[in-house]
């Protein structure tokens, strides 16, 4: 497995998946933190700009180092269909991290930990399976 070139064996596709996520979870979570606690925006808003940083993230290594070919040829429709999922994916992060806070009493970033591995199994299956078949 060549981390730094893309390929369509799923199993490296996973394995990269996983290492780019990570990244974009750390800046995802970097963001929610100094935007909760140094500038006092609501944990919520918070979430929804850093998942939106992370998403852009995910797209550029996704398309750079793990999927070697695209299922949709017009970039502008590409992105659109990833930005869909993300959304998706920020439904569920939001919906997610509210109720483990909200409704369980973790606090949020304990929330944001237990999210991000939901929103992972659904932003990669749904990727491989709409735009890197």
């Amino acid at each position: 497995m060549n981390f730094f070139k893309a390929d369509n064996d799923i199993i490296s596709q996973f394995v990269k998946y996983f290492f780019a996520s990570g990244l974009a979870l750390l800046i995802d979570l970097g963001l929610l933190y100094i935007l909760t606690e140094f500038l006092g925006i609501y944990y919520i808003l918070s979430a929804t700009i850093s998942f939106i940083a992370g998403l852009f993230v995910a797209y550029v290594l996704s398309k750079k180092f793990i999927f070697a070919k695209s299922s949709v040829k017009d970039k502008k429709i590409e992105f659109f269909v990833f930005a869909v999922i993300g959304i998706i994916g920020l439904a569920v992060n939001n919906l997610s991290i509210w109720f483990f806070t909200e409704k369980l009493g973790l606090y949020y970033m304990y929330s944001k930990f237990i999210t991000a591995a939901i929103t992972y199994l659904w932003n990669f299956f749904a990727r491989k399976l709409t735009l890197f078949r």
